[in-house]
């Protein structure tokens, strides 16, 4: 494995998650013929999906052959994890116009090191809590209510069944992937032999 503090193996590609409090780094060079690094500055601008405010940028620096995008651990120790959407920002120098060339999305992991931190994702969290509304199910029947003409409807055994259902799926799927990025296989692969 390379030295993942030297700019000179930083990949060629922004990374698809990190954990807070990492340090990251990459490379763009797939575009500096077309907006070399003295006309032009790029940035990327993420902000996290859940509607929340949590937003950051990311400033490049000019390198030989592209741009160079590097997060300090101090930086990302301040982010929430969670899933960002980023664009990538091009603009021009003597302009100060901007044209967002690229956007994608960044999973940003919980730091173990943090006593607070739940490791769980999303969907093991909705099955969690899912459940322990379908335990209390049985203790109470009564599916909607009114008093003082506001009323409440609350979802139905079923329903949840359903919900719980599709959020097992996630966490599979989820499972898939991390095996994968392994180079391991599961239950999800199907092997053939000619």
């Amino acid at each position: 494995m390379a030295n993942l503090f030297d700019p000179a193996n930083a990949p060629l590609t922004e990374p698809e998650s990190f954990t807070v409090g990492d340090y990251v780094q990459w490379k763009r060079t797939d575009f500096v013929s077309d907006y070399p690094t003295a006309s032009y500055s790029a940035q990327y601008v993420a902000r996290i999906h859940q509607g929340g405010n949590a937003e950051f940028t990311v400033d490049a620096t000019e390198v030989s052959d592209g741009y160079l995008f590097s997060i300090t651990s101090a930086d990302s120790a301040a982010y929430t994890a969670g899933k960002y959407h980023w664009q990538l920002e091009i603009t021009q120098t003597s302009s100060g116009n901007r044209v967002v060339l690229d956007d994608g999305d960044f999973n940003i992991i919980v730091d173990l090191d943090d006593n607070q931190a739940d490791p769980r994702i999303f969907a093991e969290i909705m099955v969690g809590k899912i459940e322990s509304l379908l335990s209390g199910k049985a203790d109470s029947d009564v599916s909607s209510y009114s008093i003082a003409g506001r009323s409440l409807t609350k979802m139905s055994f079923q329903e949840l069944i359903d919900a719980r259902d599709f959020y097992r799926g996630e966490i599979v799927q989820h499972e898939a992937k991390e095996l994968a990025k392994h180079g391991k296989t599961g239950s999800q692969t199907i092997k053939v032999r000619f």
